[in-house]
Order: C-alpha cells, then structure tokens, then sequence
C-alpha cells in the first residue's frame, strides 16, 4: 500500500483517476508505486488541467460528453487534443493511453498516441507501441505501417524503417508521401538510384512536390569528386529551379554538398547563388555556415568587373540581414547566423 498521503494528495489522485476514466466503472488500482512514477509533477499538471477545465468552455464540454460515455473514442482524441493545446501533454497521453486500451483495434488511436509520443522525443516507445499493435492487428491499415517507418527513421533504425515504408507503399501504392518517406530511408542507407527512382515516383503522383524535388536533388548528388562538374549535379540544379528560383535552388545545393562533406563544391554553389542574386539571405547564412566548417575565410570570387563594388553590395546586404558591423573591404563575414531551412 502506498502510505504517507496527504488528505490533499488523496484528492488528487482521486481526481485524476475520475479525470481518466471519466468516473465510470470501477478500476482495480496497484498498490505499488509504478516504475518512474514522478507524484509531485503529475499531481501539479492534473490540478492544472483541472482548474483549466473550470473556464474552458471547450474543454467541459468535452469532459461532460465522455462523463456520458467513457467508450466514446472521438471524444476522448478530441480530449486529448485539446489538452495538447493548453499545455497539459502528460495528461493527454495518459488519455491516448486509455484509447488504445478501449478501442485495441483502432488505427487511429495508436497513430495518435504514436505522434504524441514521438513529439515528446519519445521514438523507442512509440515504435515498441506500434510494433505491437501490427503484430496483435495484423489488418492494421498503411497509415500505421507509415508511422511505424517513421518512428524508426527517427532512431536511425533504418532497415526496419525500410520494411515498415514498404509495408504502407503495398497497402497504399498511390500515397506520394509514402513513395518520398520510402525515397529518405533509402537515400540515408547510401541506395541513391533506389532513392531517385521513389521520389520520381512521388512527383509522379504529385508534380512540383517541393519536398520532393529537394530530394531528388540530393539523390541525383554522385560521390565523386567531380560532383560540381556532373551532369547529374546539373539535373539537380534543374529540379531545383523547377520548383525556385536559380538563388535559392543554388544555395539548396549548397546545403547538400555541405552535409555531404563537400566543401569546395558547397563553395562554388553559394558563390553561383550569389552570383544570381548578392543579398539572398539563404546563401550568406549558408556561407558563413561553410567558413565555419571548413576554417576558411568567407569569401566569393566575383567577375573581374566591379569586384569592390559587388563586395561592398555583400557587405551591406550582409549588415542589413544580420546587423553585422564587418568593415567594408575585409572578406571574412563574422556572425552568429545559422544556416537558412531548406
């Protein structure tokens, strides 16, 4: 028996129980103290959430309908969203928790726990969760199955997350996000022509899918060192621009390159981005990230007409982005930038 309670942590508990279980029924409650079991935290978010409830209109209202009907299993996601969106994420899972165990057989209710999970960095458990729902529901549907690759991606578990893609891809052969997911899998294993031939796919199924074509990009990078001469660096730039401008799809490469190692060809991207366009502020972040890396000054190479003027163009760009006081004329950018998103 767990001792040494409080009259005010008996009430607490109390009522999280009631705040679970939508007070019906009857549950036979351990008495030992569950393995990480942290009471203090836990008491405190649920006398939030409960205080919470008191002046959410949207909130009581859903606690009242699942007062009604504890088996209502839209009713308790939608709970558990909206405790998501006041700040209450402890509780939300523990609902998610009994709507698995309610509804054993619903996609949804796994799905929505495993998204809840993997956003509170929780990958192992969502994937061991996952895992064992295919394997107790054999008829799981591909949405699962895509959840599952991806929860195992997030652990780097990559010939399982491969397994688990091509799982949903043979439920779903039409799912262009399914062909993309499978496309990264592969490509984070080194199978770059497996990897281009998915993501053709999925641009297939949705033209001008811009996170598609990224990735066909970096597909389409060889690991020679005449990378930045290839024809295949080429036709990666083109399905850049297909979806960007000429700036932009340049520094994308760039970013590639630099992931990839491959310092001198990020180099020469940023300098040709820049060339298009000289305050695009993807490519300075991305330049400054290059100096960084690689020890090197931050410098590009300019045509020979107007080089002072072009630098002195960069300069100012540079200090209106980053409010940067570098002196015109040094070609080192010192700034705590980091590099742009892709």
């Amino acid at each position: 028996m767990i001792r040494n309670f409080t009259d005010t942590s008996r009430s607490v508990v109390c009522t999280a129980a009631c705040l679970l279980s939508a007070c019906a029924g009857h549950r036979t409650v351990s008495s030992a103290t569950p393995k990480g079991f942290t009471p203090a935290p836990v008491r405190q978010q649920v006398l939030n959430a409960v205080q919470s409830a008191d002046g959410d209109f949207a909130l009581t209202s859903l606690r009242a309908r699942l007062d009604a009907n504890p088996r209502d299993l839209d009713t308790r996601l939608a709970l558990a969203d909206r405790y998501v969106q006041l700040g209450f994420n402890e509780v939300a899972v523990e609902h998610l928790r009994l709507a698995c165990e309610r509804a054993p057989d619903s996609d949804e209710a796994h799905i929505a726990l495993a998204r809840m999970l993997r956003a509170d960095s929780q990958t192992a458990e969502a994937g061991k969760m996952l895992a064992a729902f295919t394997v107790s529901y054999p008829a799981a549907g591909a949405a699962v199955w895509a959840w599952l690759g991806l929860v195992r991606d997030d652990g780097e578990d990559w010939k399982a997350g491969e397994e688990a893609h091509r799982k949903a891809l043979a439920l779903a052969p039409d799912r262009d996000e399914f062909h993309n997911n499978l496309g990264f899998c592969l490509l984070r294993q080194g199978k770059r022509t497996e990897a281009a031939t998915e993501f053709r796919t999925a641009l297939r199924l949705h033209p001008h899918s811009v996170i598609a074509e990224n990735n066909l990009a970096l597909a389409l990078i060889p690991d020679s060192k005449s990378a930045a001469d290839s024809e295949n660096t080429k036709d990666a730039v083109a399905h850049l621009q297909s979806v960007t401008d000429p700036a932009t799809a340049h520094s994308n490469l760039a970013v590639a390159f630099i992931e990839a190692g491959k310092y001198a060809e990020a180099h020469r991207e940023i300098e040709i981005a820049l060339r298009y366009n000289r305050s695009h502020s993807a490519a300075l972040s991305n330049l400054q990230l290059l100096s960084e890396l690689d020890g090197q000054p931050a410098e590009i190479h300019l045509p020979q007409n107007g080089v002072r003027a072009g630098w002195a163009r960069l300069v100012n760009a540079w200090r209106n982005l980053r409010g940067n006081s570098a002196p015109e004329g040094q070609k080192t950018i010192n700034s705590d930038a980091t590099v742009a998103s892709r």
